[in-house]
């Protein structure tokens, strides 16, 4: 694109500068022309590959030639990238009913005698189906350590699952087999 203001004065080289931006534009044509039949044209197993091969090449080149003149040209703006989805992993909607699981570790008292306090705790959530009711089990594993001896710190292990680090639960699992492939819903 060339700003208004280094267009030359002359009307023979504004003449020239049309011809060639209409030769350009024919060309960037001819090239999405072959794209999109290379892309989403009608295919046939009878043409010999060494053809597409050469269309390849020559689109491969166009294309080079192309994003050279962008670079440059200081007035070619980039394009934007494209900006990546926002994916909700890991958290489950807030209406549905919480059934909260407490997994305390089996003593909380130190090897010195003296109680732990506890610090922190790990908290996931699990999607889990009861026929036509959906919920979430919250497990709750409290980590637990001694102030005066500071020996470790003590938390329960967490319970297996059937997908490691994966939200549905067993119940679950077998609820959406069965769905997809005895009731064959989607």
């Amino acid at each position: 694109m060339i700003a208004a203001t280094d267009l030359p004065e002359d009307m023979n080289a504004l003449k020239a500068v049309v011809v060639a931006q209409r030769a350009q534009n024919a060309r960037l044509e001819t090239l999405i022309a072959a794209l999109r039949q290379a892309m989403f044209g009608r295919k046939s197993e009878k043409v010999e590959p060494d053809l597409f091969e050469l269309a390849l090449e020559d689109i491969e080149a166009g294309i080079a030639q192309v994003v050279a003149e962008g670079d440059a040209n200081p007035q070619v703006t980039p394009t934007q990238t494209a900006k990546p989805r926002n994916t909700n992993r890991g958290s489950l909607p807030k209406h549905l009913p919480r059934f909260e699981e407490v997994i305390a570790p089996d003593s909380t008292v130190s090897y010195c005698g003296s109680e732990r306090h506890l610090i922190g705790e790990d908290v996931s959530e699990f999607l889990d189906v009861i026929p036509l009711q959906l919920r979430v089990i919250v497990t709750r594993r409290p980590k637990y350590a001694c102030r005066s001896c500071e020996a470790g710190i003590t938390q329960a292990p967490a319970p297996a699952h059937v997908i490691l680090g994966g939200m549905p639960t067993e119940a679950s699992i077998t609820h959406f087999l069965i769905s997809k492939y005895i009731d064959h819903l989607r």
